[in-house]
């Protein structure tokens, strides 16, 4: 396939994946969506040996099922069901490569990282570090603090009370976040790139939050 066919099936790809997670929240609507596509562009950058066009269709569908998770309560797992939903989409486009379906399909069943489903290819690490990367950051600030808006959580709470909180309950804040998840993302990279940037991010996303617990403590 020449670069102009893919990219004109490409850019019918992205219309229909826009569509499909327009009820999507912010945290994981078609924005979201875009910002892993330039994450894993500006990883295959920095690191040779991955499928251009895998990567790239593999980020744009790697949330295609988030509506129907979300509509089951998270009875369904988004990625699981997710490498079997991409299917029809890629066909509808005209991706009809069989082979190349079944790699792109395997980068959506990894990205999340679950149980036995640890990303092995290149492909499949540069799409979980781009979606990771996402979690991070002054972006991963604001999508914490949505999250928690969106589930009625206060706006803080010391580290004692927001480790002694449950998901989804008014202690489960942004801090929370932070703590149980974010702060640790950095050490779950599997890119050297993945990595160098997730160090950068994390560091302005430390600084924030002990900015935020002195500002709220009134020791600043």
């Amino acid at each position: 396939m020449d670069d102009k066919t893919y990219t004109e099936k490409f850019v019918h790809l992205s219309s229909l994946v826009e569509e499909h997670l327009e009820s999507a929240p912010g945290c994981h609507d078609f924005e979201h969506v875009t910002r892993v596509l330039q994450n894993s562009r500006l990883i295959l950058e920095r690191e040779s040996g991955a499928d251009v066009r895998i990567v790239e269709l593999a980020a744009l569908l790697h949330d295609i099922a988030r509506p129907e998770e979300l509509a089951a309560n998270g009875a369904i797992c988004h990625a699981e069901y997710g490498a079997k939903l991409a299917i029809p989409f890629l066909e509808k486009c005209g991706f009809t490569d069989t082979a190349m379906q079944k790699e792109i399909s395997l980068c959506i069943l990894r990205h999340r990282y679950r149980g036995q489903n640890r990303p092995e290819t290149l492909n499949e690490k540069i799409v979980y570090d781009a979606d990771k990367l996402d979690s991070i950051g002054a972006v991963g600030i604001g999508r914490a603090f949505h999250f928690a808006g969106r589930t009625g959580a206060k706006l803080h709470n010391t580290e004692k009370e927001a480790l002694a909180s449950e998901a989804y309950s008014s202690g489960d804040t942004a801090y929370r976040e932070y703590l149980v998840k974010l702060r640790n993302v950095p050490g779950k990279m599997l890119t050297e790139t993945g990595r160098s940037l997730a160090a950068i991010r994390a560091s302005f996303m430390d600084d924030f939050f002990k900015a935020l617990n002195t500002e709220v403590s009134g020791t600043r």
